[in-house]
């Protein structure tokens, strides 16, 4: 079942259609080969963990920005807003708390729920101004980036508690903890998603903003939302990364706002709204880590993995088109 191009629910029936599997036969595709060309490093289980360790904080954010591209929004301003709230957490904890677990409880309460306001100043800016996503997260990302630099006068700022660092750096049942709340987050927002009314609403006001709206959906309402979610889902990946460094640096994730984008679309949610797959995007997110990896492993020059993450989500968009 999906919301069609009128904002009503159509049954797609029995009928097996290859389309709906491309992300799943994509990432078998990539992992075959990616194992014929790292074999037989790709494989072991130490090189597997790091790689779910580095797509695990852009893979956080991805899930929010899953939410926000279903229901026809866009986000820009992550990456700054990660480095912004990061920067903002480690302030928090030499302050009030610089040698205890106060300190880190501060660190983490404040990457969340600073990031989550700053999630929610995006969506007040898309739904009450009626600025266009582009533009208003085109805006956010300058202002988040430029504060964060002038808050840490272009220098890092680092953590003097030891025990931040052992939340991004900790390990549980064989994986990192970073890796257990990308699984985490990604099913409390699979369940919201598919087993809620919020959820169902997303999926319409994505399809047709219009139809939802005679429906008595508080259209708003709902195109808010998902910016909240996203800046807490930036908050946790804040959290985390400033945690592994202790330490957090003006320029940190760069770039993270596109990797979140190509984990979306890779994972099969269509630019255009009003349908999308939290599990998708996981595989997509998983996806882009195999592509990094294959190719350092493979040897290819650094210069060129960019090249060929384009590659994929040219690729992927094209499987989509005909859905």
């Amino acid at each position: 079942m999906i919301f069609n191009k009128t904002g009503t629910l159509e049954n797609t029936g029995t009928k097996f259609n290859w389309r709906d599997y491309t992300t799943l036969i994509g990432f078998i595709a990539l992992f075959l080969i990616a194992t014929i060309m790292g074999w037989p490093y790709f494989l072991r289980s130490r090189n597997l963990i790091t790689l779910l360790r580095q797509i695990s904080y852009t893979g956080i954010i991805a899930l929010g920005m899953t939410l926000i591209i279903i229901s026809g929004g866009f986000d820009l301003s992550v990456g700054s807003m990660t480095a912004f709230a990061g920067g903002v957490a480690i302030f928090a904890m030499n302050t009030f708390g610089p040698d205890s677990g106060f300190g880190v409880l501060a660190a983490i309460l404040t990457a969340i729920v600073f990031a989550t306001f700053l999630g929610a100043f995006n969506g007040f800016l898309i739904t009450k101004w009626k600025i266009a996503p582009f533009i208003a997260t085109l805006g956010t990302m300058s202002i988040y980036r430029s504060l964060v630099i002038y808050f840490a006068q272009a220098g890092n700022i680092e953590s003097v508690n030891q025990r931040y660092g052992r939340i991004g750096s900790g390990v549980f049942l064989g994986l990192p903890i970073p890796v257990w709340m990308f699984f985490a987050i990604a099913a409390v927002l699979h369940v919201f998603l598919n087993h809620t009314r919020t959820g169902r609403y997303l999926c319409a006001v994505g399809a047709n903003e219009q139809v939802a709206r005679f429906s008595a959906i508080k259209v708003n309402l709902i195109r808010f939302i998902p910016y909240v979610i996203t800046g807490f889902t930036v908050g946790v990946s804040a959290m985390l990364w400033s945690s592994r460094l202790n330490s957090m640096n003006p320029s940190d994730c760069a770039g993270y706002e596109l990797d979140a984008i190509a984990a979306v679309v890779i994972g099969g949610t269509p630019m255009t709204g009003g349908r999308g797959s939290i599990i998708g995007t996981v595989i997509g997110a998983i996806m882009l880590g195999i592509i990094n990896n294959m190719l350092v492993l493979a040897g290819v020059s650094s210069y060129l993995q960019q090249a060929a993450k384009g590659v994929v989500i040219i690729v992927a968009v094209l499987l989509q088109y005909k859905k």
